[in-house]
């Protein structure tokens, strides 16, 4: 008896018919398949994750930058108090003092601090005499009746209102026009 190597005896157990071929060939593409179709689950799952994570981040920023604003806001309340105050000392300046240097130079600090406001996007809310009063920008305080002004018109801003960028952070105290102002017309 011949002894068979180890390599000879490998060779025997392999089935090299057209039928096992087929058959293992049709096992390998069915593997194949399998694969292929993890691959796209797992690729999904990883393209799910990445538009998760970018929206997460968007929105992380989004918050911060809120955040961030609403601190900003806190402060611009707390220095529109402060031009409040030099709108005051402005308008009720003695006469006498109209050309001193120190009052022409408390005009200029305002001037700076109404730059420094609109640097931040601190505008006015158009609050003048005849301004159709609108709710979301100005605060009614007072009713004033027999002013000649059509119902709902300003006739007087009594503190200014400020908008930050294109929200309003302090609607404007107005004085408005009561019902029944407006004249008939003229009579002879």
């Amino acid at each position: 008896m011949t002894r068979k190597t180890r390599a000879q005896e490998r060779i025997d157990e392999l089935d090299t018919s057209p039928a096992a071929l087929t058959e293992q060939l049709d096992d390998l593409r069915a593997e194949r398949d399998n694969l292929a179709a993890k691959v796209e689950e797992y690729l999904a799952a990883l393209q799910r994750e990445r538009a998760e994570f970018t929206n997460f981040r968007r929105r992380t920023a989004e918050e911060r930058e809120r955040d961030l604003g609403l601190a900003g806001e806190d402060l611009i309340r707390k220095v529109l108090a402060l031009a409040d105050d030099f709108d005051r000392a402005i308008e009720t300046r003695p006469t006498d003092l109209t050309e001193n240097a120190w009052a022409e130079g408390i005009v200029a600090i305002d001037r700076k601090l109404r730059g420094l406001l609109e640097s931040e996007g601190v505008t006015p809310v158009e609050a003048s005499p005849g301004t159709p009063f609108d709710p979301r920008e100005h605060d009614a305080v007072v009713s004033v009746p027999g002013t000649g002004r059509a119902d709902g018109e300003i006739v007087e801003e009594i503190r200014r209102g400020y908008r930050l960028r294109d929200r309003v952070i302090r609607p404007a105290l107005v004085a408005v026009a009561a019902a029944g102002d407006v004249p008939d017309g003229p009579t002879n």
